[in-house]
């Protein structure tokens, strides 16, 4: 009877065990409902769709909509990637958490980004929600009116990371229809999603698509998800030769199964893709920004434009009728600064008082008695006797080959004549190395300006000439996220 007994709860402990593992695993996704959708991401036609529209939860499909809004803010001015961010209690006690960091750690806004977009990182996520909008529930409501503006009708978000909570739900076309923006607004970015592995405070995280990013040929990100109450789900795309195709699944039954099915749709999308399409990017979304505490817009923006309407250099104040006693003047109280020996040249050599003056004033441009003054003191101060500064004859030099070289000069008939200055240096060969490496720093916002160095009386400018209004204020105000000094060039100043 005792033994019987034993057998007996023996069996009841197995039944139970097998419950709790059908029903709180944190693989069993039985009873999440299916939904899929395929467009051809060129054109946004949809080419297979199955209960896409249904409102499901989309798990961390959710991060797509944080990275997004991040990727705005920096290219807003809002906050940089080398920004510190400071974990909060609320961040670090996420669920699942992989940073494994203390509250009061700081980390940059930069590994907050790839721990979310490559290892999914919940605490990852709220940091960046709170960073950016100054709470999780604040950044929450952020991403809801950037789901509206973007078009995703049926999409109401609750947190930052995608951890089920009620109402926080979403449908496989809205979820398209961001990875869709993710990958043409911020190309940029895109390709975080496509690392197998990323290095984040000392650690390094692997991507859980890399499965897949490792199996179908093409295949280039963009998200995965899973919870007990979203199943697996993922948001695929992949480009083959001139087609891309984006594929979406709601309520995987397991990773494989996900995976498998994902490729299925997206061989089934191209082959149903055509072969050429015309490029049709989705539109920009209206920037909706952070809310005042009034409930005003764009409370915590720090700057909008991002352009600098005026050049971070002092311009000399316009003096008209001054005579030769005003220069003279002038020259005597530089003449009184301390002695600072030659003064180099863009090569690092010394030049000869009379080579300053002969290299900085030619004849075919007029000079006015101020600029005579203050090369005249300036020779004074190169030269080792020292001369007064009333000995000075204040004359022209003999006509010679200018030292003052534009690279690029500007076509001032052309509508495209905007510039973006990027600072002054001691030297060209200084110059025209910032130059380049501004230039495949922002390759997407440069692409077709002319690199310009003008040599100035204080330096050599570096100047990215021949944009359009519009296109050099992005440019200045994409440099400026990045901690990058930057002043418009109005055409005719370059």
């Amino acid at each position: 009877m005792t033994a019987a007994r034993i057998l007996s709860a023996q069996l009841g402990l197995l039944v139970f065990a097998l419950l709790w593992l059908v029903v709180f695993s944190p693989h069993s996704a039985q009873s999440a409902p299916y939904a899929a959708l395929v467009i051809d991401a060129r054109s946004g036609e949809v080419l297979h769709a199955r209960n896409a529209d249904t409102r499901l939860h989309p798990a961390s499909l959710t991060k797509m909509m944080t990275l997004y809004v991040a990727f705005e803010a920096v290219e807003r001015g809002e906050i940089s990637l080398d920004t510190q961010v400071t974990l909060s209690k609320h961040a670090v006690s996420e669920p699942y958490a992989t940073l494994g960091m203390r509250a009061g750690s700081k980390i940059s806004l930069r590994h907050l980004i790839r721990a979310a977009a490559v290892k999914s990182s919940n605490d990852a996520a709220t940091a960046i929600g709170e960073a950016i909008s100054g709470s999780e529930v604040a950044f929450t409501r952020r991403m809801n009116r950037t789901a509206k503006a973007l078009g995703m009708t049926k999409t109401t978000f609750k947190n930052a990371h995608g951890l089920t909570q009620n109402g926080h739900m979403s449908t496989a076309r809205d979820m398209t229809i961001l990875g869709r923006h993710v990958l043409y607004d911020y190309p940029e970015y895109y390709h975080l999603f496509s690392r197998r592995t990323t290095m984040v405070a000392g650690r390094q995280l692997p991507n859980t698509n890399r499965r897949l990013l490792n199996a179908y040929k093409g295949a280039d990100g963009i998200k995965t998800g899973f919870t007990n109450a979203a199943g697996f789900n993922l948001v695929a795309s992949a480009e083959r030769g001139n087609e891309r195709i984006i594929a979406t699944v709601f309520g995987g039954k397991s990773s494989h199964w996900r995976n498998q099915r994902v490729a299925e749709l997206l061989d089934m999308g191209f082959q149903r893709a055509p072969s050429r399409a015309t490029l049709i990017k989705p539109r920009r979304p209206a920037y909706v920004g952070n809310l005042a505490s009034d409930g005003s817009q764009n409370g915590r923006t720090i700057r909008v434009s991002g352009a600098v309407k005026r050049s971070i250099r002092p311009q000399p104040r316009p003096l008209a009728d001054v005579d030769e006693a005003v220069a003279i003047a002038m020259a005597d109280l530089l003449a009184e600064a301390p002695d600072l020996g030659p003064a180099p040249d863009e090569l690092g050599q010394t030049q000869a008082p009379s080579e300053l003056l002969a290299g900085e004033i030619s004849d075919s441009a007029p000079v006015t008695p101020v600029e005579l003054a203050a090369l005249s003191a300036r020779t004074a101060l190169a030269s080792p006797s020292r001369p007064k500064a009333r000995d000075l004859t204040l004359r022209r030099a003999p006509k010679q080959v200018p030292r003052t070289e534009i690279v690029a000069a500007p076509n001032r008939s052309a509508p495209q004549d905007w510039g973006v200055h990027v600072g002054s240096y001691p030297s060209r060969f200084k110059a025209e190395q910032v130059l380049l490496a501004t230039a495949l720093t922002e390759m997407s916002t440069l692409d077709g300006s002319r690199r310009a160095v003008v040599r100035r009386p204080r330096g050599f400018d570096a100047n990215f000439l021949g944009l359009s209004k519009d296109s050099a204020e992005r440019a200045c105000r994409r440099l400026q996220a990045r901690n990058v000094s930057c002043s418009l060039v109005e055409p005719g100043r370059g």
